[in-house]
C-alpha cells in the first residue's frame, strides 16, 4: 500500500496510538487491522501489547511483516523505564528494561519510544542535570538498536512536567537526536504555555500527541480519562497546529485518548472518528 501523500493543508503523519482503543480490549494484531481500515499512517503501541503478544505465542517479526504489509509504519511505542532515578540498582534495571524495549521495536520495525519521568512522578526535586545525562546514556543505547527514545514531559508529574524542563534536558544531554515526545494533554495539564512550540525546531518533537481538554475541567482537576476528541475541548490547536507548521515539524500526529466513553464504540468507528476529527482540525488550521 502505497503512502499517503502529503500536501500543504496536511504536512503531518497520522498515528493511532493504541491506548484510543484499549478499552475494546482487541490485542494488538486487531488493533493493526483497525488502525489501517480506518486509515492511519501508522500506529503507536504499548509494550505491554507486545509482550502479551509473545506470551501468547506470537512472533514479532511476523507481528512486523503484518505492520508493514497493512501499509502502517511504527512511529513509536510506549513503554516505561525508570531512568531518571539516582538508586543505581534500579537505574540498571531500567536500562536493562529499555534495552529488551528497544530489541522489540528493532524487529518490528518501531523508530521511537517515550521516556517519561517514570518512577519520579511522585516526587519533585528532579535533578535535571543529572537527568540530561542519563538521557543522553539512553539515546546512545538507542543508537545501537535505532530507536530513538523521545524525552516526555507528564503534566502531572510532581518532575519533569513542563515543556521547558523538557527542552533543557534534551539541549543538555548533547545528543544530536535528541527529542522530545510533545502532548496536548501534558502541555495544558503541566501548565505549559501553548506559545513555547514556535522556539523549538524541525526535529525537536519526535511525535505529537493529538487530543483536546474540555470545558470546565482546570489544569489542577483534569485527568488522562477525560481527554477528548481533538476539536471537541477549548485546547488552542488550530494555534497549536499552525506553529508546529511553522518550526517545520512535519512528523506524526498520534492520537491518544483514553475515555471510557470512546471504549463503548465499536473500535473501527472510535479509530475512524478519531482520525476524522483530527484531520478536520488540521484543514481548518493549516
Amino acid at each position: 500500500m502505497p503512502a499517503r501523500k502529503r500536501t500543504a493543508k496536511e504536512p503531518f503523519g497520522y498515528c493511532l496510538n493504541t491506548s484510543t482503543i484499549k478499552g475494546q480490549k482487541l490485542g494488538i494484531v486487531e488493533e493493526v487491522e483497525i488502525a489501517a481500515k480506518a486509515g492511519y499512517d501508522g500506529i503507536e503501541p504499548w509494550i505491554g501489547e507486545l509482550d502479551a503478544y509473545v506470551k501468547s505465542g506470537g512472533k514479532l517479526k511476523d507481528l512486523g511483516k503484518r505492520i508493514k504489509d497493512a501499509g502502517l509504519t511504527v512511529e513509536s511505542a510506549i513503554g516505561f523505564f525508570e531512568f531518571v532515578l539516582d538508586d543505581e540498582t534500579r537505574r540498571r534495571k531500567a536500562f536493562d528494561e529499555a534495552k529488551r524495549n528497544m530489541e522489540m521495536l528493532k524487529v518490528i520495525g518501531g523508530k521511537r519510544i517515550a521516556a517519561p519521568p517514570f518512577g519520579h512522578q511522585d516526587a519533585a526535586g528532579l535533578d535535571l542535570w543529572k537527568t540530561a545525562e542519563r538521557y543522553a546514556r539512553l539515546c546512545e543505547l538507542g543508537d545501537e538498536f535505532d530507536v530513538l527514545p523521545m524525552l516526555e514531559f507528564w503534566g502531572f508529574s510532581k518532575s519533569l512536567n513542563r515543556l521547558g524542563e523538557a527542552l533543557l534536558v534534551a539541549t543538555e544531554c548533547g545528543h544530536p537526536k535528541a527529542c522530545i515526545l510533545c502532548d496536548v494533554y501534558h502541555l495544558y495539564k503541566g501548565c505549559s504555555p501553548y506559545e513555547g512550540l514556535k522556539l523549538l525546531g524541525p526535529n525537536t518533537i519526535g511525535v505529537m500527541h493529538m487530543n483536546d481538554v474540555p470545558k470546565n475541567f482546570p489544569p489542577e482537576k483534569i485527568t488522562d480519562a477525560d481527554r477528548v476528541w481533538p476539536g471537541d475541548g477549548i485546547a488552542p490547536l488550530k494555534q497549536i497546529l499552525r506553529d508546529l507548521r511553522d518550526i517545520g515539524f512535519t512528523g506524526p500526529l498520534s492520537l491518544e485518548l483514553f475515555n471510557a466513553k470512546y471504549y463503548k464504540m465499536d473500535a473501527l468507528e472510535c479509530a475512524k472518528t478519531g482520525l476524522k476529527k483530527t484531520r478536520e482540525i488540521v484543514r481548518k488550521s493549516l
